[in-house]
């Protein structure tokens, strides 16, 4: 299999995931978004470590702590994700998931932008349609929203996860050994934190402790998957892919959280996957157009 085919069911996992992520936290919106990331740092900390022992991974991660720029960029990538996971949190705890989709309908836009400013990539005339398609649906929504209503979620969210997937792609170290600095470089900010707050969500009754140890996993498994894809596909593909996520973050807002579906919301959905479409028509030609030439 090539890097791309590999990379496209990485993708989708993580975006698949990523996409049901609301109806996990629901039942912590009693717990603060910052206890709550805390958590998820800490627990993914002791995942991922065991992960690497299991698998005899030791002496890579330590090529990578030791090397000074790939560090450098692991710390820079640890920040960005901290940033993220923070806004998301709190978006689904305030009752702004329709806020935290858009950004993430946002998102691949600036990923397509960052890739063909950066990384020299080329769009298709039907990946440059559905651009096109997506970011007049994406103005339309943002418009109806309003600029002030929670627009500052979207763009947080679309900004900082755009920026961490660059540069993990840009920097020369497995899925597995990047995520693992990066939650070894904000886990002393995330232990302090609930040594000083005393961690209250354990506290609590029901399911929520469970739920806390384990978004260790629910926070690992999606980035593993989502670095391993970034390094074998293009950023303009990945922007394409993840408009699955925000679908699935949307219709989780409007049937089941009870968030206000708008006219412009159904524009937006209308605009975005006709562009999708026009994508997966030219695949399956370019896949006809092969296998007559093959």
């Amino acid at each position: 299999m090539s890097e791309r085919a590999r990379g496209l069911p990485l993708a989708l996992g993580a975006y698949v995931l990523w996409g049901l992520l609301p109806l996990y936290f629901v039942p912590l919106r009693g717990v603060g978004a910052v206890e709550v990331v805390a958590h998820r740092i800490c627990w993914s900390l002791l995942l991922l470590g065991a992960i690497v022992l299991l698998a005899g991974r030791g002496a890579r991660l330590k090529a990578a702590l030791t090397d000074p720029k790939t560090r450098a960029r692991l710390v820079l990538s640890a920040v960005l994700i901290a940033i993220n996971w923070l806004v998301y949190v709190w978006s689904v705890e305030t009752r702004h998931v329709v806020e935290a989709s858009l950004g993430y309908f946002l998102n691949p836009l600036v990923n397509v932008v960052l890739g063909t400013a950066l990384l020299g990539e080329r769009l298709g005339r039907a990946q440059a349609a559905a651009v096109a398609l997506a970011g007049a649906g994406v103005a339309v929504l943002a418009l109806g929203m309003g600029v002030g209503h929670g627009f500052w979620v979207s763009l947080t969210l679309a900004i900082s996860f755009a920026l961490y997937g660059l540069v993990r792609k840009t920097t020369p170290v497995e899925a597995l050994e990047g995520l693992t600095i990066e939650t070894l470089v904000l886990a002393p900010l995330a232990a302090g934190y609930l040594a000083w707050h005393g961690a209250p969500g354990l506290a609590q009754g029901g399911a929520v402790p469970a739920l806390l140890f384990a978004s260790g996993a629910v926070t690992a498994m999606p980035l593993l998957l989502f670095a391993a894809a970034a390094r074998r596909l293009p950023l303009t593909t990945l922007g394409l892919i993840q408009y699955l996520s925000p679908s699935l973050q949307f219709l989780i807002a409007v049937a089941l959280l009870g968030e206000r579906l708008t006219i412009a919301h159904l524009i937006c959905f209308a605009l975005i996957w006709s562009g999708l479409a026009l994508v997966a028509a030219d695949g399956v030609r370019a896949a006809r157009r092969r296998r007559a030439l093959g």
